[in-house]
């Protein structure tokens, strides 16, 4: 159990020792409770290959995540795996359903472990990465 931990945490950690590659493509202040939000991403950085969640505030846990391309071709992944993400942890990098189209929107599926009586919500932030091989 504790090598499979160790591999979970080691997963978390690898976009760091990626370079510059990703770019960061959205942010969100997520709610106090289990929600489902939907992130509009923006400008021209959204043909991207890849997409992973990287957690700049508090405490959440990601459940679900939907990748919904331009041309709506859509992919769910199952991100309980990942298990909680405190301040500067981020998941492993998700590949999009249509390489040769824009990301239109991420729909995340969370539980916010933030603190209402501190007003302190948790924040995530959308990152994307072009892989280098084309």
């Amino acid at each position: 159990m504790k090598c499979l931990k160790f591999i979970i945490i080691l997963m978390m950690f690898t976009g760091y020792a990626q370079g510059d590659d990703w770019k960061k493509l959205a942010e969100k202040s997520v709610a106090f409770k289990s929600e489902t939000d939907n992130v509009n991403l923006v400008g021209n950085e959204r043909n991207v290959d890849k997409i992973k969640i990287k957690c700049v505030q508090g405490t959440v846990q990601l459940k679900e995540l939907t990748i919904i391309m331009e041309n709506g071709k859509e992919k769910k992944y199952d991100a309980k795996g990942i298990g909680v993400m405190t301040k500067g942890m981020s998941s492993m990098g998700y590949a999009v359903p249509d390489k040769d189209d824009k990301v239109k929107r991420v729909e995340l599926k969370y539980d916010s472990k933030g603190s209402i009586a501190l007003n302190k919500r948790a924040k995530v932030e959308i990152w994307g990465k072009k892989d280098k091989d084309e």
